[in-house]
C-alpha cells in the first residue's frame, strides 16, 4: 500500500498580503509556509506508515523552490516526493489544478489498495475544490472533512466535521480523503530526518513527462485553459476594537439596542 498526499505551497497571509498592480498576489516578495490543512494530512498519512509500514508520497504542483517544502516533509517521515512543475501548467485555476495532478497521479500508477490525502483547502483560496475534483478526475470514492480516520483491513472508517456534528462514513480502498487541521497535530521535523532528507529522491514532472496522459490536455490546462480566474486579490481593512457589553441579558439587549440607535443602525 501506497499513501500520496496532495500538498501546496502558500503564501504566509499572517502578514500583509503583497498585491501587483493587476490585483494578483506577488508571491515572489511575499514568504512560504506549507498550507496547514495539508501538514494534517501529511500527519494522518504518517501516522498510517507508522501502523502499517506503508510507503508515503508526497505530490505538490509548483515551481522548483517549492521542493525545499518537500524536503522538509521527508524531514518529517515521508519517504519520497514528487515536484509537477512547468510554465505550461502555471497560472492553473482549480479545475486546471486538479486536471494535472491527477494526471500526474495516473502517472505514478496509483494501485487498488492506495489511499490520497489531501488538506480541506488551502489557505490562498479557500475553495476547497481540488481534492474533490481530483477524486473526480480518478474516478475514485472520496470523503471531506475528515477529522477522525481509523483503518481496518481495506477499509476505512472516517468522522467526517460538519457545521452542526459529525457523520461516519466507511469507505473502501483505493480513495480520497480531505483533511481538517482538527484531525491531528502535525509532528516535527527530526534531527535524524533532516540528515537523511537530502538523500531521499524527488522526482520531477515536466510537461514533457505528462504530455501523453489523457487528462493533460494543453486546452484545459494552466491560465489559457483554465475557465476561471482571479479579479483581484487584496489585503481586507482592519476592524475597529470590539466592546464588551456586561450585566443581565435585559440590560445588555437595551445597551446594544442604544449603541445600535446612536450609529443609525436601527
Amino acid at each position: 500500500m501506497r499513501v500520496y498526499v496532495c500538498v501546496k505551497q502558500v503564501p504566509d497571509t499572517s502578514g500583509k498580503v503583497a498585491v501587483k498592480e493587476d490585483g494578483t498576489l506577488n508571491r515572489s516578495s511575499m514568504l512560504t509556509i506549507i498550507n496547514p490543512d495539508d501538514l494534517a494530512a501529511v500527519e494522518a498519512a504518517l501516522k498510517l506508515k507508522d501502523e502499517t509500514g506503508c510507503q508515503v508520497t508526497a505530490v505538490t504542483m509548483g515551481p522548483m523552490p517549492a521542493e525545499g517544502m518537500l524536503r522538509e516533509l521527508m524531514a518529517m517521515g515521508v519517504d519520497d516526493s514528487v515536484l509537477i512543475s512547468g510554465r505550461e501548467f502555471g497560472g492553473s485555476d482549480t479545475f486546471a489544478t486538479s486536471q494535472i495532478i491527477a494526471g500526474a497521479l495516473h502517472n505514478l500508477g496509483v494501485g487498488e489498495d492506495d489511499i490520497i490525502f489531501c488538506g480541506r483547502q488551502a489557505i490562498d483560496g479557500d475553495t476547497a475544490q481540488v481534492g474533490p475534483q481530483i477524486a473526480e478526475k480518478l474516478n475514485l470514492p472520496q470523503v471531506t472533512y475528515a477529522a477522525d480516520i481509523k483503518k481496518e483491513g481495506n477499509t476505512l472508517t472516517v468522522k467526517r466535521l460538519l457545521e452542526d456534528g459529525y457523520m461516519t462514513v466507511q469507505v473502501q480502498c483505493p480513495c480520497l480523503i480531505t483533511c481538517v487541521k482538527e484531525l491531528n497535530q502535525p509532528r516535527y521535523m527530526t534531527v535524524k530526518g533532516i540528515l537523511e532528507c537530502y538523500e531521499k529522491p524527488v522526482k520531477i514532472l515536466d510537461y514533457e513527462a505528462l504530455k501523453d496522459e489523457p487528462l493533460i490536455d494543453p486546452t484545459t490546462i494552466g491560465l489559457k485553459g483554465s475557465p476561471t480566474n482571479i479579479f483581484k486579490s487584496f489585503t481586507p481593512p482592519q476592524k475597529g476594537a470590539g466592546r464588551m457589553l456586561s450585566g443581565t441579558s435585559k440590560e445588555m439587549a437595551e445597551e446594544l439596542a442604544g449603541l445600535l440607535a446612536k450609529k443609525h443602525v436601527i
